[in-house]
């Protein structure tokens, strides 16, 4: 995804290397941030995944259940409702394979 502009138009290469050398100067902290890697297995992101989508589900069963009556037929009781109806034990289910010469 691409950072927003500073401006109100890209800056060019020369400006960019302009700003980088100043702030050399000025001795202004470089700050490189980066996304930490996810190190789990894939089937450890899908056991994670499949308990997270079990307690949603859950959380939205207790939110359609203490929703008031006069939202009772409303579209986010529908929506709600569409959720709470999905069958979650079939992912409950499945065992993933863990991959080539682990099996």
């Amino acid at each position: 995804m691409p950072r927003t502009s500073i401006g109100e138009r890209p800056m060019t290469y020369a400006e960019r290397r302009a700003r980088h050398r100043a702030a050399r100067v000025t001795g202004t902290p470089l700050i490189r941030t980066r996304r930490p890697t996810d190190r789990r297995s894939r089937a450890r992101r899908w056991y994670d995944a499949v308990a997270e989508l079990t307690d949603l589900q859950a959380k939205y069963a207790a939110w359609l259940a203490a929703l008031p009556t006069n939202l009772q037929d409303s579209v986010i009781a529908d929506a709600l409702q569409a959720i709470c109806d999905l069958d979650l034990a079939e992912l409950q289910a499945i065992d993933p394979p863990r991959g080539f010469g682990r099996d």
